[in-house]
C-alpha cells in the first residue's frame, strides 16, 4: 500500500490519516502545525498546500530522526512555549468533548513536564494487549517496574515542554528517552480518551477502521 503512497496519506474514513490529525489540531484552536516528512515526502508537501486552515510549517527529514530527533529539529517554530505532539497514523474520534481541548484543560506547567493522551487497553483498536503505561488516581503515569499487561496505551497526542529536549546531544533518539527522565522526576501525566480510536499498524488494520466507519458504528469498544 505505502510502495506508491506515503502512510499518513491512506485515507480513512474517506480523509487522509494526516488530514484526520491536523483537523484536530484546527478545532483546538492552534494556528501551526510543523509536519516532519521523510519518505514519499514530496507527496506530502503537495498534499497540504490545499490546508488553508491552518499554517503547515514544513521539516523534511533527509535521514530519519527518530520521534525524539524528530521534535528537536521543529523545536525553533513553537516559540519555547510546550506544544501539542501527534501522530499521523492513528485516527481517533471524540468523546463528549474534544481530547485535545480536555488535554489543555487539565495542563499543568507546575507539575507536569509531559501529558498524555491515554486509553484503557481494553478498549483501544489495533494495539497490543500489552499496553504501555499505568495512572494514578490524579492522573500521574508510570510504567518503570511494572511488568506487562498494563491498562493504558498511548493513542497519538501529547503536551510537552520544549525545554525536556534542551540538553539532548544526539540527533537521533525516541521520545521513550523523555518519558523515562520525566518519570524519574514524577512529572509524567495523562488523562484518559472518552471517545475511540483505532492504530493503523497493518493493511487488516486499514481496512477494518475503514469498514466500521462505512457501518456508522465508529470504531467500538
Amino acid at each position: 500500500m505505502t510502495l506508491t503512497k506515503p502512510k499518513p496519506l491512506q485515507p480513512v474514513g474517506g480523509r487522509a490519516m494526516l488530514d484526520h490529525a491536523l483537523d484536530k489540531l484546527v478545532a483546538a484552536g492552534i494556528k501551526r502545525a510543523v509536519v516532519n516528512t521523510h519518505y514519499l515526502a514530496e507527496q506530502i508537501e503537495e498534499h497540504l498546500k490545499t490546508r488553508r486552515d491552518i499554517e503547515i510549517v514544513i521539516s523534511r527529514e533527509e535521514k530519519l530522526l527518530d520521534t525524539g530527533g524528530g521534535i528537536v529539529r521543529a523545536l525553533p517554530y513553537f516559540d519555547e512555549k510546550p506544544f501539542f505532539v501527534l501522530n499521523a497514523d492513528l485516527p481517533w474520534l471524540d468523546g463528549a468533548l474534544p481530547s485535545l481541548s480536555i488535554m489543555r484543560e487539565s495542563w499543568n506547567p507546575d507539575a507536569m513536564d509531559t501529558l498524555l493522551l491515554l486509553m484503557r487497553t481494553e478498549k483501544a483498536r489495533g494495539f497490543s494487549a500489552s499496553g504501555d503505561f499505568m495512572m494514578e488516581s490524579d492522573g500521574r503515569v508510570w510504567r518503570k517496574g511494572f511488568a506487562p499487561p498494563r491498562p493504558f496505551v498511548l493513542i497519538s497526542a501529547q503536551i510537552m515542554k520544549p525545554e525536556l529536549f534542551a540538553h539532548f546531544s544526539a540527533e537521533v533518539f525516541s521520545n521513550n528517552v523523555i518519558w523515562n527522565a520525566v518519570e524519574e522526576t514524577r512529572q509524567l501525566y495523562g488523562v484518559e480518551h472518552d471517545g475511540t480510536c483505532y492504530h493503523v499498524g497493518t493493511p487488516e488494520d486499514w481496512r477494518e477502521a475503514n469498514a466500521l466507519l462505512e457501518l456508522g458504528a465508529g470504531w467500538g469498544v
